[in-house]
């Protein structure tokens, strides 16, 4: 068969068949009588395993090794082409979500471009200096998709960058929220943890809406921090999760506070300290946390929080009720 009609069949240019001459990978077996390349049964076979080898990645140098040295490995090959691919999908994907970013942002012109691609880029940069510099710009300046700042405050560890980057999407309002829903059921726990963090500090609206529906998380650090917000938010369903805090010891002094918070209108302070009366007669809570407890009644107010201190100045824990009885001295005195 001649080098036109290989061509045609096989779907290989008649140059890049010369090409292959050239290199030795296929060399026609044969010439016709008036001297043209003629190809056999077993070339064409050989021309077809070169464009199967070439279409899974593999270079003309890669494809001869694989057929001139006998000790070639193919599943070596393999695992090199799947780890080559990936890198390339995932250098890709990196250009993709930067050219989103920079499309959601609407630059007005290539200035804006420019300065929105120098954000990005500080967001992602190894310095803290460099990342909190660049959250803190992001409002001021250019903004920078919401996107890019989520995903930034998600994975962020520095405490003063994580600040930052939390007071960047607040000013953003709404419009995070979504994305930092999505952090909530994270599989990562300091991720659920960031994302609960960046939405106590938006504004009430949905982000008090998303902190309720947080304290039926299964992650009791979601709960915690959703607690702690909504009880600075006036939400009532916090206090079960409030009082639990102070019973164990987590972050107690500002569940105290929040529960106090909460407790202004006069049915609610009432049924705060109601539910404190109640942890405290429970057989299994231990001694510190019946202290915790007592001293959490002292900034509720109303009656039934000075009656069941009244009571606990009794306890048969000597701790517990000269803490009642010096709270109710201190009441008294108001």
């Amino acid at each position: 068969m001649l080098i036109g009609e290989v061509a045609r069949r096989a779907g290989v240019s008649a140059r890049m068949l010369r090409h292959y001459d050239s290199l030795g990978l296929v060399r026609p077996t044969g010439r016709s009588d008036a001297g043209y390349r003629e190809y056999s049964s077993e070339d064409i076979r050989r021309i077809f395993h070169i464009e199967s080898l070439r279409s899974l990645g593999l270079s003309l140098r890669e494809v001869r090794r694989a057929f001139d040295d006998p000790d070639f490995t193919p599943s070596e090959l393999v695992d090199d082409l799947i780890r080559q691919t990936r890198e390339r999908i995932a250098a890709e994907t990196e250009l993709l979500t930067r050219l989103r970013r920079i499309g959601a942002a609407e630059p007005a012109g290539w200035e804006d471009v420019l300065q929105i691609v120098a954000l990005l880029q500080a967001l992602g940069s190894k310095s803290a200096g460099k990342r909190q510099r660049a959250a803190l710009s992001s409002v001021e300046e250019v903004p920078v998709p919401v996107e890019a700042l989520v995903e930034a405050a998600l994975s962020e560890t520095d405490p003063n960058v994580a600040g930052a980057l939390r007071w960047a999407l607040a000013q953003s309002g709404d419009d995070a929220l979504a994305l930092l829903a999505e952090g909530l059921g994270s599989p990562v726990a300091e991720v659920r943890k960031r994302a609960v963090q960046s939405i106590a500090e938006i504004p009430d609206g949905e982000a008090t809406a998303l902190l309720r529906d947080a304290l039926t998380s299964p992650d009791i650090v979601v709960r915690r921090y959703a607690a702690l917000a909504l009880g600075a938010r006036g939400v009532a369903d916090a206090v079960p999760t409030l009082i639990d805090m102070v019973v164990e010891g987590t972050n107690d002094v500002d569940a105290a506070d929040a529960l106090n918070a909460l407790a202004s209108p006069p049915a609610l302070a009432d049924q705060i300290a109601t539910r404190l009366v109640d942890r405290l007669a429970h057989g299994a809570v231990e001694s510190s946390a019946r202290r915790r407890l007592t001293q959490a009644l002292a900034d509720i107010p109303g009656t039934t929080a000075s009656r069941a201190l009244a009571d606990l100045s009794h306890d048969e824990d000597r701790a517990v009720a000269l803490t009642a009885a010096y709270i109710l001295g201190i009441r008294d005195a108001r």
